[in-house]
């Protein structure tokens, strides 16, 4: 979908103008060489929800992720998280190995498959869909 750094950063900084449950976001994507960077940051919505990302990019040849973390809470209450860290030992996983999802009870070890979320397109319409979702009830 995106072909470069710059690319991304335009869509990153324009979320609040596409998506109206966004109140605020602090994303920032910061350049750690020509090809390569991190986006950090919080999307901020309504009932005190917030989501809370970090991404590792490559643009090459096309823009990818190489890693991600994506922590869901309200107030201070963590609702489930996302990360790309593998369990190739955990065979319920294997579907969408690595991306999965850490649920409640026992948010630590309860994961489930994120067939939602991908290296090769951008993972956040997905999860601020999800979020506005939670909101609507």
């Amino acid at each position: 979908m995106f072909t470069s750094l710059a690319d991304y950063e335009q869509f990153i900084y324009q979320l609040a103008e596409r998506y109206p449950v966004i109140q605020r976001s602090t994303l920032a994507l910061i350049r750690r060489g020509r090809y390569i960077a991190q986006m950090r940051g919080t999307i901020y919505f309504s009932a005190e929800m917030r989501l809370q990302v970090y991404e590792e990019l490559v643009a090459l040849p096309q823009l990818h992720l190489t890693g991600y973390g994506y922590e869901a809470w309200q107030g201070e209450h963590k609702l489930y998280w996302y990360d790309s860290q593998p369990h190739p030992h955990i065979p319920e996983l294997a579907s969408t190995d690595p991306h999965h999802k850490h649920v409640h009870p026992d948010i630590k070890r309860n994961r489930v498959p994120a067939p939602d979320l991908s290296f090769t397109h951008p993972n956040l319409p997905f999860l601020i869909a999800e979020i506005e979702a939670l909101l609507a009830g």
